[in-house]
């Protein structure tokens, strides 16, 4: 039996994942299940999602998706190597055998080349040039030991899950899939038939939802983004990360998860000259840190996400299930039993005392104040 993963964001689900789904199903087959493991209401690069996570599990599950599982806030908030290892993880405790993945160049060897990788002294990892960032060191290292560069994004993850898998030592199929159309973060094409999401998102936030949508997402999925009163963005979350920096103390802002070499300083020094979210981002931007790492230090300050809430995720962390086919239901009772993951199908009062269910019920606060819409208690698996 082959049970088929997809480690996604689906930020928002459109017509490049319906294409990797497509690949998923033709190598599944009618019998096994594809599984997704999907950052939730928070994705790794700091920033919410654009749509709720009911709301893109649907999507997926309407696409062919038999389950998908919520991946836990402290996994999907990370650096690609930590958001890979904690996602591959899961897949693995929940069966999943194969790994579909999409990327710029399908012909390269994922899984040797992540063996490499992972067989580098830790010594050669130690990265002490301040005036690069750590992804540019690492790339950088890469290059030398493998005498191979990659500097594609998809590629990039690509292959921190293959460093992960080989990690993990129970490894999974890696089946690399060309990407079709828009790369990773292009701009909008007009004769595209596959945007890319940043793409999609900015069509959503600064101009009005019609019909155009219908050409890269589900036509379902278009409905339901028109129906939202809200669109998240870090214009929005702004006066309340502002708020948070001017109203804690600086040795309140150092338990912050990640906060690190004076930034609280830098940060509550910046935020009183800032006007907006972008500027105060190039106001704390050092050549030290990516834009994407100070995004989710933002988002850590602005949740009040500590080292403890984090390390109290990471020891007891559940996999919410959001949705599932009847093919996946039925594999779901198959392996109940068996599976070392701690799966949730509801939310209630006990199971979200603590751990990364815990985590995920606080931090979707905001998320519910913004959208005005319940995102845990109350919530029930979707079945398509």
């Amino acid at each position: 039996m082959s049970v088929v993963g997809i480690i996604a964001e689906y930020n928002p689900f459109h017509s490049g994942h319906e294409f990797l789904m497509n690949q998923a199903r033709y190598l599944a087959g009618d019998k096994d299940p594809i599984v997704i493991v999907m950052s939730g209401n928070y994705v790794q690069r700091g920033e919410m999602a654009i749509m709720d996570k009911w709301s893109r599990a649907k999507a997926a599950l309407e696409s062919g998706a038999d389950l998908v599982f919520e991946l836990p806030f402290s996994t999907a908030v990370q650096p690609a190597d930590l958001f890979s290892l904690g996602s591959i993880d899961q897949l693995v405790k929940v069966g999943v055998t194969d790994l579909v993945f999409g990327v710029e160049d399908a012909t390269q060897n994922f899984a040797y080349l992540g063996s490499k990788i992972a067989e580098i002294p830790q010594s050669h990892m130690d990265f002490n040039d301040y005036s690069q960032t750590y992804s540019t060191q690492y790339n950088q290292m890469v290059a030398r030991e493998v005498g191979h560069e990659v500097n594609e994004p998809n590629a990039i993850l690509a292959l921190a899950y293959a460093v992960a898998n080989h990690n993990l030592g129970t490894p999974l199929a890696l089946h690399p899939v060309n990407r079709i159309g828009a790369g990773h973060d292009d701009l909008l094409q007009n004769n595209g038939v596959v945007q890319s999401a940043s793409a999609i998102r900015n069509i959503i936030l600064y101009n009005k939802i019609d019909s155009e949508l219908e050409q890269w997402m589900p036509k379902k999925e278009v409905q339901m983004l028109d129906a939202q009163s809200e669109y998240p963005n870090w214009n929005i979350l702004f006066p309340f990360l502002k708020y948070r920096l001017e109203s804690t103390s600086v040795e309140e802002l150092r338990q912050i998860y990640q906060m690190s070499e004076g930034l609280e300083y830098k940060m509550k020094q910046e935020i009183h000259l800032a006007h907006d979210f972008t500027e105060f981002l190039r106001r704390i931007k050092s050549k030290r840190y990516t834009y994407a790492r100070l995004r989710r230090l933002c988002l850590y300050t602005l949740l009040n996400v500590s080292q403890d809430d984090m390390i109290e995720s990471f020891n007891h962390e559940s996999l919410l299930l959001l949705g599932y086919s009847k093919l996946g239901r039925n594999y779901l009772k198959q392996i109940r039993k068996d599976t070392s993951a701690n799966i949730i199908s509801k939310v209630d009062q006990n199971n979200a005392k603590h751990g990364s269910l815990g985590l995920q019920v606080r931090v979707d606060r905001l998320f519910e104040q913004i959208m005005q819409k319940d995102q845990n208690f109350g919530r029930r698996p979707l079945e398509v």
